[in-house]
């Protein structure tokens, strides 16, 4: 194996697979030389409930990246959702220290220290930090207040709470894995860096990451962090649904959501049928193809309501120019993003990175990778937000934006 020069390593644990992506810097550049993936059974409702089976998902998902990029990996960025994940909001205040006024880095780290002073569900942490924007002696909307001067200083921020259960567990399976943690970050953030540009933060733009338990949600405005929320319900939920209503096994449920589900039903004709003994050798029925798409729509339709109240509960509804972006595995069945767009009165697109992609293998162009890719991505930013279970703090989550502009060719000479 090649030695570990500058590897970044994203890792999303989710409830279905374990995915990974390396990253490395050379030249000053950034190329993606190795993916890994395995499935997953060990978590439930986005929370680790078998650290054994856990731990043998991620170990066997890191033989397949250093196989496929030749390098050990040692450490990693990590993901986490699902339902033990919580946010509001808070604000800090402090005296500006200097004498004359000015306000210095230090002063950043004093008033986001304040902002923390929030109060959290028992046993749970603090797992991001996100300043939404500074006001300096009553002025606000002010992104970064260095060099500015004043007496007071205050700071609105948008935290994300995990629960110290859910994370400790995650982190000891990891760590089982003999991997170092560098960070642990709330998953469709991880996805935003890779699926959402600066224009699309400025006008306003919300993330969809429709994972396997959950759906997660985070909404940009004025390029600030303004929401987030997991919505319990997943697209398993849709394969479970499926598998009551034609009363068959939960696998031949899966294959046939993957492959026959057009969740926009009216462009399925009434006479079209499901030859169930292609998904399983032991049924012999033929269901309506139009009912069964209506089950997943119905499902879907659910899903999308409660992303709309979301929206309208911070009086976002049908106020996002830039529209809602779908990741995740779920986000691939056919006619979502027509169906979404009726549901959400906004304008839907799958995900797609965001940056020039060069040599790319195609399956990371895939928004089912797109956690795993923006937590290698979040890597880069040594100047990171929040990460929970090394309690640091530092100023601006989406400082990254200028690092990945610098680079060109994204994912070069990707090694299969």
């Amino acid at each position: 194996m090649q030695e570990q020069q500058n590897s970044i390593v994203g890792i999303d644990v989710g409830s279905t697979k374990v995915v990974v992506v390396v990253g490395q810097i050379q030249e000053g550049m950034v190329q993606i030389i190795g993916v890994g993936n395995a499935p997953n059974s060990g978590l439930r409702r986005g929370s680790v409930v078998d650290i054994e089976e856990t731990v043998s998902s991620i170990s066997q998902a890191i033989e397949d990246a250093e196989r496929s990029s030749g390098v050990p990996i040692e450490s990693c960025f990590a993901s986490i959702g699902g339902g033990q994940i919580m946010s509001v909001e808070s604000k800090g205040v402090v005296a500006v220290s200097r004498a004359d006024g000015e306000i210095n880095e230090t002063d950043i780290e004093r008033v986001l220290e304040a902002a923390r002073s929030v109060a959290l569900p028992q046993n749970f942490e603090i797992l991001h930090n996100v300043p939404k924007f500074f006001a300096v002696d009553g002025q606000t909307g002010i992104k970064d207040p260095t060099g500015m001067s004043g007496i007071r200083l205050e700071v609105a921020v948008h935290v994300v709470g995990i629960s110290t259960l859910a994370l400790k567990n995650l982190s000891k399976a990891l760590n089982q894995s003999g991997l170092e943690i560098e960070g642990i970050v709330f998953s469709p953030l991880a996805a935003s860096k890779a699926f959402l540009n600066k224009k699309q933060k400025e006008m306003g733009v919300a993330l969809i990451d429709l994972g396997a338990s959950s759906t997660s949600m985070v909404v940009y405005e004025e390029g600030s962090l303004v929401h987030s929320k997991v919505i319990p319900i997943g697209s398993n939920h849709i394969t479970n649904d499926i598998a009551i209503g034609l009363k068959i096994s939960l696998e031949a449920a899966e294959r046939i959501k993957l492959n026959l589900i057009n969740v926009n039903s009216d462009e399925v004709k009434e006479s079209e049928k499901i030859d169930l003994s292609k998904y399983d050798k032991n049924e012999k029925e033929k269901p309506n193809r139009r009912y069964v798409c209506e089950i997943a729509e119905a499902r879907l339709n659910e899903i999308f309501s409660m992303v709309k109240q979301e929206l309208s509960d911070i009086e976002r509804d049908e106020m996002l120019p830039a529209g809602a972006i779908l990741v995740g595995g779920g986000s691939k069945l056919e006619g979502l993003q027509i169906m979404a767009k009726k549901s959400l009165g906004l304008p839907v697109q799958e995900g797609k990175p965001v940056y020039e992609v060069s040599g790319i293998v195609d399956k990371l162009d895939d928004p089912e990778y797109a956690t795993a890719v923006g937590l290698m991505l979040w890597g880069l930013d040594e100047s990171k937000s929040i990460v929970s279970n090394k309690s640091k703090i530092s100023f601006g989550m989406d400082s990254m934006g200028g690092a990945i502009d610098k680079v060109k060719n994204i994912f070069k000479n990707f090694l299969p």
